[in-house]
């Protein structure tokens, strides 16, 4: 039996437990697992949660399954629609026909296709905006966007400060805005521009990461997103939930992994969970003062996912597609009628709103959703059936969503740190891919590379 000590110090290396050590039952470390157990690698994979799934989580509402985590993908995500497809799982297309609604600082328009109805100057405004991110997008290497020649310059400042210097239209600077609350779960102001450019490259570009149609909001999985994590569990070695770590120690031979279900012993580990939850582990010997500085710097956006569901999809009927926008309110609403015919409309509450959500009386809260979603489908909307919403703040071994954000000065200084083993400790998560970071495609990257890099490493 491998030897164990209470405090989590290294033990006796004679027979360790498994080859690689995965912290997190997500996406990106199951992926890992089991790139690494079909080389021939003993797994154990520890998540803290009662059940697998990181960011995606599926829940059960009047016998239909719904997404409160991550739920769509789009073209340009191979290793998501290889995965639906190996789990012999299908996708739905997100509802897109009718009219969409824009709430552009508390006026109301309704639109079909990508163009809102507002001042034509805004459109020019916004198009000619979009294409300058899409052009200095471009600038910003996906791999270490920190080696661009102007990082210090666009690290230095914030996303709002550029938009306020370029954009200048107030109210399309309220629509990029909008936007960013929802991609990144926080404002233009606490976000450096440098990793707003990063991340929209990695992602395929602003139009893109905002589209329902052939964008990155295209389609979901059929029965929730949470299938695929569920879906690899056997081949992902021995997984143990209810057991978030503690700690974790290494040396010159293998690393010891503390937590709720015991202490574990392998030759490597790798840390997958979000970057200000991998920073609440404890280190020994500790991390390196670049790791631990940039730990400290990454919080989690602020997302609010709430779901009404309806005896019919009244919206429908009435000519409405159920997209909306805000820019004010933080929100942003799709319809999420099943395919089995359970009507349902979602709504993110996103950004500086979100901020303390849970802390709100719930029929405060309650009261909020129900008189915005009255505000742009009609009075039907005041009754549903049934109503769920899901704080990720609140979750203790998530905080927060849909990804961790770099606020200035941050990515340039410390960005090498973000992917870069530390011993025989390795990183992965959504937010070290390279395409599609903070998607579930970039988390299936990241467990790839990882897989790739211990294996390289033995």
């Amino acid at each position: 039996m491998t030897t164990q000590s209470d405090n989590g110090a290294a033990p006796n290396r004679g027979a360790l437990d498994a080859d690689v050590i995965v912290v997190g039952g997500g996406l990106s470390g199951l992926q890992a697992a089991r790139r690494l157990v079909a080389k021939g690698q003993r797994v154990i994979v520890l998540e803290a949660r009662d059940q697998v799934g990181g960011r995606t989580k599926t829940v059960e509402v009047n016998g239909h399954r719904f997404d409160v985590g991550g739920q769509w993908t789009g073209p340009g995500q191979p290793r998501m629609y290889a995965l639906i497809k190996e789990l012999g799982l299908e996708t739905t297309p997100t509802y897109a026909i009718g009219k969409r609604i824009l709430d552009l600082r508390g006026r109301i328009s309704t639109y079909s296709g990508m163009i809102p109805r507002v001042n034509p100057w805004t459109l020019i405004v916004a198009q000619i905006g979009i294409w300058k991110i899409d052009r200095l997008c471009a600038q910003v290497p996906k791999d270490n966007p920190w080696d661009c020649p102007r990082a210090l310059e666009w690290d230095g400042m914030t996303a709002l400060d550029w938009a306020k210097r370029n954009l200048r239209d107030e109210s399309v600077i309220a629509m990029v805005n909008g936007a960013v609350r929802v991609i990144f779960g926080t404002d233009l102001a606490n976000l450096s521009f440098l990793h707003f450019l990063h991340y929209l490259h990695s992602g395929g570009g602003f139009a893109k990461l905002i589209e329902s149609h052939d964008g990155q909001q295209d389609s979901w999985v059929v029965g929730g997103a949470q299938q695929l994590c569920t879906g690899m569990v056997p081949l992902a070695g021995t997984v143990h939930t209810s057991a978030p770590v503690r700690k974790i120690t290494q040396d010159s031979q293998g690393v010891s992994v503390v937590s709720d279900v015991g202490t574990f012993t392998a030759k490597r580990v790798v840390v997958t969970v979000p970057i200000a939850l991998a920073d609440r582990i404890q280190y020994e010997p500790p991390l390196p003062t670049m790791r631990d500085q940039m730990t400290q710097r990454c919080g989690m956006g602020a997302t609010i996912k709430v779901l009404a569901l309806y005896e019919s999809s009244f919206w429908r009927d009435a000519g409405y597609s159920g997209e909306s926008v805000s820019t004010d309110l933080g929100t942003i609403t799709f319809d999420d009628t099943t395919p089995g015919g359970q009507a349902a409309l979602l709504m993110f509450v996103t950004g500086s709103p979100a901020r303390g959500w849970s802390e709100r009386p719930a029929e405060e809260r309650r009261r909020f959703v129900l008189d915005t979603l009255v505000r742009y489908f009609g009075e039907q909307a005041r009754n549903p059936t049934h109503y769920l919403e899901n704080d990720w703040a609140a979750e203790p071994f998530v905080l927060g969503a849909p990804i961790a954000t770099f606020p200035p000065g941050t990515l340039s200084a410390f960005g090498p740190a973000l992917r870069a083993p530390v011993g025989r400790i390795h990183w992965a998560g959504t937010e070290t891919a390279l395409d599609s970071t903070g998607f579930m495609e970039g988390a299936l990257e990241s467990g790839d590379r990882v897989a790739a890099e211990v294996l390289a490493a033995r």
